[in-house]
Formats: structure tokens, sequence, C-alpha cells
């Protein structure tokens, strides 16, 4: 017995010597450390990570770094806080059945897909019941290295809504149960859905049937049932508004995000914008995303330009008045994971580089109520943290080029030529 306790217990120190080492210390070195988007660069600036948590940051000559501490050389580049990505879907293989796949292959696929982009945060807005959930849950658990996951679950469809590009089974299950009839019957899953674990809710405000509909409204009173139930407690509401008619949805009932610009809807007027403004709606872009599925059905150049004109005329009227706007790249449901082109499109719509920093940090970490423990550079915080290659101010590509993703204070990505 004494030698099977000898055994157990030496067993136990390996094991103890493979885990992270959580009391000790890293402190990324060699930096210029924006941060928050207003702040002035701090050069040759230091981060001090304890424990998850940012505990101190400023000049390095102003900092003591513990002798036993690990160091991560930014080699000069620009350290920022870790970006969110406000739309994407966990509904394409493998991360469409998170509990069915083993852990490495869901995590090659969450590295590649998002701690490559620099993308510590993400929310799901839409995928299989339950999946996103689950997938948290084993991210949590150390099963799977992937960023933090928001997600809205299982979305509202308006009923015979459908949307024609969603597939009738998605990882095992049947779309069609995301239609909803009435207020009552939305009510009641909208409840149990922030039961369950949903950080939030999706309507489809314009969902694209095709044939002779072709946009197909949802009823108001239905989105009104499911934004009060949100709402009381505590939670968003995005909508998916496709044309003139979903954004009206979204606005008459009260919903909070604005998945995507709406090309359909035609350029938006001051009034329009001040209305949105005011009631504190926040919009996700998606450009590229347009450019994407029109290049896709081989639409002719001229209309895809007006098209895209049309939602760049849409982001820059709107981030104009002040509006919150959040980066994403609704990922997963399109295969472009690469954030270059949505980067260069928002420059293009008038955002420069700080208000783009905004977009993926302080904004959404703030929307969604993380304020006190995401978005910024500062003591206390999460260590959730991205190494920049280059500096964005001098080209907003620089936020594609990661070096270093870290998150929770583990470093999760490190770039091929990185140190």
């Amino acid at each position: 017995m004494r030698e099977v306790l000898r055994v157990v217990f030496l067993v136990g120190l390996v094991l103890a010597g493979m885990q992270p080492a959580h009391a000790a210390e890293l402190a990324v070195t060699n930096a210029r450390i924006v941060a928050t988007p207003d702040a002035e660069p701090i050069e040759h600036g230091t981060v001090l990570v304890r424990d998850g948590r940012i505990v101190a940051v400023g000049k390095t000559a102003a900092i003591a770094i513990p002798a036993d501490a690990e160091i991560l050389d930014a080699a000069g580049g620009t350290l920022v806080a870790g970006f969110w990505n406000s739309h994407v879907h966990l509904m394409a293989p493998p991360l469409d059945r998170a509990s069915a796949h083993p852990g490495d292959v869901l995590s090659e696929r969450l590295s590649s897909a998002y701690l490559r982009w620099g993308f510590t945060t993400i929310f799901d807005i839409a995928s299989p019941p339950g999946n996103a959930i689950a997938l948290r849950k084993r991210i949590a658990a150390g099963e799977v290295e992937g960023p933090h996951i928001l997600t809205v679950d299982m979305p509202f469809f308006p009923k015979d809504g459908k949307p024609v590009y969603v597939p009738d089974e998605l990882g095992g299950w049947n779309a069609r149960l995301a239609e909803v009839a009435n207020p009552e019957d939305a009510a009641a899953r909208a409840r149990r859905q922030l039961d369950q674990g949903a950080d939030g809710l999706k309507l489809f405000g314009g969902a694209i049937v095709g044939g002779e509909v072709g946009v197909l409204p949802m009823d108001l009173d239905v989105a009104r049932a499911v934004v009060e139930v949100a709402h009381a407690a505590g939670r968003r509401v995005f909508v998916h508004p496709t044309n003139a008619d979903g954004l009206a949805v979204a606005i008459d009932s009260g919903a909070d995000v604005l998945a995507h610009t709406a090309p359909q809807a035609g350029p938006w007027p001051e009034a329009l914008v001040r209305r949105m403004v005011g009631d504190d709606m926040a919009l996700v872009p998606t450009l590229a995303l347009f450019e994407v599925e029109m290049r896709k059905e081989n639409v002719p150049e001229p209309i895809l330009a007006q098209a895209i004109g049309t939602t760049k005329q849409q982001v820059a009227a709107f981030a104009a008045a002040g509006g919150t706007v959040l980066f994403g790249t609704d990922a997963g449901y399109v295969d472009a994971y690469d954030t270059s082109e949505e980067l260069r499109l928002m420059h293009e719509a008038g955002m420069d580089w700080r208000r783009i920093l905004e977009s993926l940090t302080t904004a959404p970490a703030a929307y969604f109520g993380h304020a006190q423990r995401k978005g910024r550079i500062a003591d206390g915080l999460d260590a959730d943290l991205v190494v920049l290659h280059g500096d964005p101010a001098n080209g907003v590509d620089a936020f594609a080029d990661v070096r270093y993703t870290l998150r929770g204070g583990r470093l999760v990505y490190r770039a091929a030529t990185g140190n």
C-alpha cells in the first residue's frame, strides 16, 4: 500500500508540473501599449500579469519584474486588449457538434478561426441549440483551448420563415424548430433559452425565404415579446434586418443590435440614424460579408459596387452620429476568417484606427456588460491581450497581423514568425 501511495504521489507531482503555474507571473515587455482606444501609447512598456489578471501597466523601467516571471518579448510590437468578434456562428464543422469531437480537434479550429486573429471573446449569434454552451463548458474545464464564448443559442425565425440559405439540418438539429408562431410561444422559448445559459437572443426581423415572398418580416408582436423577456433579464437582442421592413421590426420592437448593415434598405437618412442612436442601438457592419455573398452569386460588378457603397454609407452615418459600432465578421456562416477585408472596408467607411480598435475592445465589453473585466489594459482586468507586429496608426491592416494572443494571461496563439 505504501508503494502504491508513493506512486500516486509521484504521478500527482508530474501532473501538477504539466499544469499552468497559475501563481507565477508573466511580463509582456518591449511593447508599444495602447491601453484604450483614446489613450496615448506607452512606448517601451510592460504589462505584468498574475493569476490571469493584469497587476501593473507602464514603462518597463518603472515596473519591478519578478526574477521568476515568464518573459514574453513583444519586440517593439503594439499591445492592445483582446479583441471581440460580435458576430460569429458555431455551426460549421467541427464546431457544430461541440460535445462529439475530441478536444484537440475543436482547439485547432478555434485557434485558426479566432485566436489567430486576436479574438479572445466571441459572440455566437445563432447555432444549434445548446452547442455553444457545451463548447463553453469544455473550454472552462480545460478540455478545449479557445476564446471566451457568449451565445444567443437558437435563433427566432418567423413562422414559415426559415431562411432559404439555412440548411434544414445543422449539427443534428432541425432548423425549422427555430420558427415561432405567436408571442406566447416566443416568450416561453426566450425564457427557456436564457435560463439554460444564453447571453442574449437573436431575431430574424427580415428572413430571406426566396420565391414570390422574397423577404418575410417577423410579426412585430412576436419580436416585442422576445425583446421584453430579454430586457427583463438584462440581456441584449440581436436582429438580422435584411431590408427596410426588417429594420423597422428591429427599431419598433426595441431590439438592441443590428447584426448587419442592410443594403436592401437603401441609404440611411439622418433622421433614421438619429433614432437608432437615440435608442442606444448598436451596429455590427459585416461589410465584407456582402461582397463575399454577391461574388458567390456572380452579381454584376456595378450592382455589387452600389450595394457595398450603400453599406459603407450606413456605417459612416451611424458612426458619425456617435452610434456604437461592434466588429463582427459572420465567420462560421461564411468560410472567411481573415479580418483584413472587413478592416479595410470599415476604414473606407470613415472609421479611423482608434474607432476600429474601440469596435474590437471597449465598445463590445461595455455594451454587453463586461467592462469591469475586459476591453482595456488596466490593473485588475482579465489579461486578455493581443500583440500586433505593427502599429495600427500606420494602417488598420495591422489589426490582422497578430504576433501573440493571450487569454486570461495564458499564451494561446503565437505566430510562426514570433520569438
